[in-house]
């Protein structure tokens, strides 16, 4: 028995035209930690610190007249964008006026950030806004990516000294799988104390490059040698690459970075402890092993007496 089957054929749609990226002409997108609890304890002063960083700016822009540089100040309760070199006003500036206006927008950008928070709401050093300030430098690397054919190789550069806020956990990892399909390398400048685990991962999972110098005093030589480079340059240099990275979740329930918890099998939240229902999805939970292996124990320590 042959058994014959029509099947009705449609024009396939032409492929949209790839877009072409120049080799040595970068788009910038700097992420500054302006959190006033971290530089009130840091030992590098914050101006100290943004003339290294300006220092940086300007030699970014010499290396191609057509390289973009923009900056978006990370605050203790918001984020906003203070520079931005291919603006009408920014656009014919020289050197000193450059630092002038992006000295000028973040001052003002630094007063409304402290008004928005008082003395009782903050313990300790307290986390900077990093998930805003990344969906800010994805959005308008999107919309350069959305206005011709031909784009710059874009990249964000992290420049964290606050620690990480477990709260900012799913943003943070949103953005960075974000970044990863738009394949936008995030490279990470961690000025603190310690290591940051969610930089950690966002440069590993992105393709850029992680660093903690060790003496602040030469941030300037860091960024130039490290950070200032192209994309298409990268390939032909020896970077520094991390030692290790810190792959630990943080549970939805607590906030609080695990090393071993549940998963839920339905939208995947992570909580630390055993719970009846999801509290994102609604999913209803079985009893886990842990509970009955427990169950178990209970009735072999206590065994029931026969009458």
């Amino acid at each position: 028995m042959c058994i014959c089957l029509l099947v009705e054929t449609a024009e396939i749609p032409l492929m949209a035209p790839v877009p072409l990226y120049a080799d040595d002409v970068s788009l910038l997108m700097v992420l500054l930690d302006t959190n006033p609890f971290f530089w009130s304890t840091a030992s590098l002063s914050f101006s100290s610190f943004l003339s290294h960083v300006l220092a940086f700016l300007n030699s970014a822009l010499l290396l191609n007249q057509l390289n973009q540089v923009v900056v978006v100040a990370t605050g203790f309760n918001s984020c906003d964008y203070i520079y931005d070199s291919s603006s009408s006003a920014a656009f014919n500036q020289s050197s000193p006026a450059l630092c002038t206006t992006l000295l000028q927008t973040l001052e003002e950008f630094v007063s409304k950030d402290e008004q928005l928070s008082t003395k009782n709401e903050v313990i300790g050093i307290g986390s900077s806004l990093l998930s805003g300030s990344l969906s800010m430098a994805l959005c308008y690397i999107q919309r350069v990516f959305r206005s011709g054919p031909i784009r710059p190789q874009p990249r964000i550069l992290c420049l964290q000294g606050s620690p990480d806020g477990p709260e900012q956990y799913v943003a943070i990892m949103n953005s960075i799988f974000s970044a990863q399909r738009s394949m936008v390398p995030i490279d990470s400048c961690v000025i603190g104390g310690q290591h940051s685990a969610f930089l950690q991962q966002a440069s590993y999972i992105t393709g850029g490059v992680y660093l903690k110098p060790q003496q602040m005093d030469g941030m300037f030589q860091y960024l130039s040698t490290v950070f200032a480079t192209d994309l298409h340059s990268r390939s032909f240099l020896q970077l520094p690459k991390p030692a290790g990275i810190d792959f630990r979740a943080s549970c939805f329930c607590h906030k609080n970075t695990i090393d071993m918890g549940y998963i839920c099998s339905v939208c995947l939240s992570i909580f630390c402890k055993h719970h009846k229902k999801c509290s994102t999805c609604g999913s209803v939970f079985g009893k886990s092993s842990a509970v009955d292996n427990l169950t178990s124990d209970r009735k072999r320590k206590h065994p029931e007496t026969c009458p």
